[in-house]
């Protein structure tokens, strides 16, 4: 499979043919930990993708020994006694809002640890891929901090309230098999099988009817945190919507002549 590549702000885009992109944080020399022009790259390619034909689905992984080991906290940060704590994450709560609404199915390949924010890159995704080896550490009680850029809105929708609990105030270091048994995780691997299980997840979901797809992220993510009747409201919209699609024409059309379909995105 060819690819391309570009790298902004320690960010690899490599978009390979049939649609499927991987991002792949490349700061090793910070364990993958992101400053604020790395989360502010990855918010502007998410943002575009909404709207971008060429992408079709996402995987988001890391380099080396580490997926993402949160923000990237400068050695100046406790001393800075007058900067406004309320807003110093605005940047990575962007980012996670952008991953969280993207209409592009997503992949996380989890190659190796992770650390604080780092649990929302990789749980925020459709499907999680998870090297078995790699540790977890929801550090912000270890470091006297409460949980922040987003997390307590997003691990909250996604982790059930006893082992979040568990997560966030005991701080112990978990690997990915403890995750998986705990249901957080769609495919446990070995270390050489994370990317391609990743890769294959996302080239079946690069072939598929890519607006679908898209509307039916949107519905299920927004009825964790909405009531019933918009809800069903939402649901009359994008079957609305969808109705209108050469996609949706072809999936029909396959189901009556018996064949497999062919999607176009479209």
């Amino acid at each position: 499979m060819g690819h391309q590549t570009e790298t902004r702000a320690g960010l690899e885009i490599e978009r390979h043919d049939g649609g499927v992109v991987v991002l792949r944080l490349a700061r090793p020399e910070r364990r993958n930990a992101v400053d604020i022009d790395t989360a502010r790259a990855y918010t502007q390619f998410l943002t575009d993708a909404n709207v971008d034909a060429t992408v079709r689905s996402i995987v988001l992984t890391g380099t080396q020994k580490n997926y993402c080991t949160g923000a990237d906290v400068p050695p100046s940060a406790p001393k800075m006694s007058s900067l406004d704590y309320r807003y110093a994450t605005e940047d990575y709560r962007s980012w996670f809002k952008a991953l969280w609404e993207v209409e592009k199915p997503v992949i996380s390949a989890v190659n190796g640890n992770v650390a604080g924010a780092g649990w929302m890159l990789a749980l925020l995704a459709d499907l999680v891929v998870a090297n078995a080896d790699a540790r977890w550490t929801h550090v912000f009680s270890r470091r006297g901090m409460v949980p922040h850029a987003g997390d307590p809105y997003f691990l909250s929708k996604i982790i059930p309230f006893h082992r979040l609990s568990e997560i966030a105030l005991l701080s112990d270091t978990l690997t990915s098999t403890d995750l998986d048994k705990w249901g957080l995780i769609n495919r446990c691997v070995g270390a050489d099988e994370v990317l391609p299980t990743a890769m294959e997840l996302a080239t079946r979901l690069a072939a598929g009817p890519t607006r679908a797809l898209g509307l039916t992220k949107r519905l299920y993510r927004r009825a964790l945190s909405t009531d019933m009747a918009t809800a069903f409201e939402d649901e009359r919209n994008a079957t609305a919507l969808i109705s209108t699609t050469k996609d949706r024409v072809e999936g029909v059309m396959s189901f009556v002549e018996n064949r497999p379909p062919n999607f176009i995105g479209d």
